[in-house]
């Protein structure tokens, strides 16, 4: 792919729809859940058609989908009630692949070692993924193949309080990342994520310097080598920050994956962050100060620092961040 074509003129107008906002005010919430998967009997691998088939006639078949590694994951609609949604949904889905001898596991990271979790996607796409990464080191792959998040999808305001979204969730990541926490370390799942490509992933200031949110992701995306061919528009979908624009929402992505009894928690908090404008902006009048430290506090988030875990604690001392 010649270069040139993924310029920042290339680029722009297609990040500028990443950041169209939405056009309302409305308080949506959706969940994302990631599951690690593994035969009940012999604790091997299972193949993706094999869970697929299993999990035809769950409640939850219309929302399958699966990562490189098999990790199930479920992309949930909007729900006023995302943990119930969660909860009852999953229970439900365990039965039928209880029933195919298959079992699921939030677990951040997959215990098993990386020859037992082969790549079980392999579209040209993951195909040159996993090569890509395999070039910078071991986190890659790892990424792909054994780790596991819960992902929770807001709605993106527009106007002032949009910006506003954008910024506390991206300053308050770390505090956040840290508070909810079931996996540090080396060997942990955001170690993992932030050793995985630092071009890419973007857990440092890059996202939050600056007036222009759009010039900034723009450049982050540049900055980014590119591995597909599919032009500036795919090459984007290979952009893996802590919070992805979607243009009327935002993807908050840095989360391990929690338990469905700790779902609730998590949305109170982002929610809390997000659709409170008092909250919000005492939140970024804390964090503002400490934009250029932003990958100090990643780095510490991912060593399981208490301090920092302690911070996202703080941001909303109101609300229980532990079920």
């Amino acid at each position: 792919m010649n270069p040139k074509e993924l310029g920042h003129a290339a680029l722009r107008p297609l990040v500028a729809d990443l950041f169209a906002q939405g056009r309302r005010r409305t308080v949506r919430v959706a969940v994302e859940q990631e599951l690690l998967v593994a035969d009940s009997t012999t604790g091997a691998a299972v193949p993706i058609e094999r869970v697929r088939a299993a999990a035809a006639s769950a409640l939850v078949a219309p929302y399958v989908s699966f990562e490189p590694g098999g990790q199930l994951e479920l992309s949930l609609p909007c729900s006023p009630d995302p943990a119930a949604q969660v909860r009852t949904l999953t229970d439900d889905l365990q039965g039928h692949l209880t029933a195919a001898h298959i079992s699921t596991y939030a677990l951040p990271v997959d215990p098993r070692p990386e020859h037992e979790v082969p790549l079980q996607l392999t579209t040209p796409r993951y195909v040159a993924m996993h090569r890509h990464f395999d070039s910078i080191g071991p986190a890659g792959r790892r990424m792909m193949r054994r780790t596991a998040s819960t992902q929770v999808c807001l709605d993106w305001w527009p106007g002032r309080a949009g910006a506003e979204q954008w910024r506390v969730l991206n300053l308050a990541g770390p505090f956040l990342a840290a508070a909810f926490a079931r996996s540090t370390g080396r060997e942990g799942r955001l170690t993992t994520w932030l050793d995985a490509d630092p071009a890419r992933t973007g857990f440092d200031d890059r996202l939050s310097s600056g007036d222009d949110p759009v010039a900034a992701y723009t450049a982050f995306a540049a900055g980014a080598a590119v591995f597909t061919t599919g032009g500036p528009a795919e090459h984007l979908t290979t952009m893996f920050p802590p919070v992805r624009p979607r243009s009327t929402y935002l993807e908050v992505r840095f989360l391990d994956v929690q338990e469905p009894a700790a779902i609730g928690p998590v949305v109170s908090a982002l929610t809390s962050l997000v659709y409170d404008d008092d909250r919000r902006r005492q939140a970024l009048r804390a964090l503002e100060p400490e934009c250029a430290q932003l990958a100090e506090h990643w780095r510490s988030a991912a060593a399981g620092d208490p301090a920092t875990a302690a911070r996202g604690r703080e941001l909303v001392p109101d609300l229980i961040l532990v079920a």
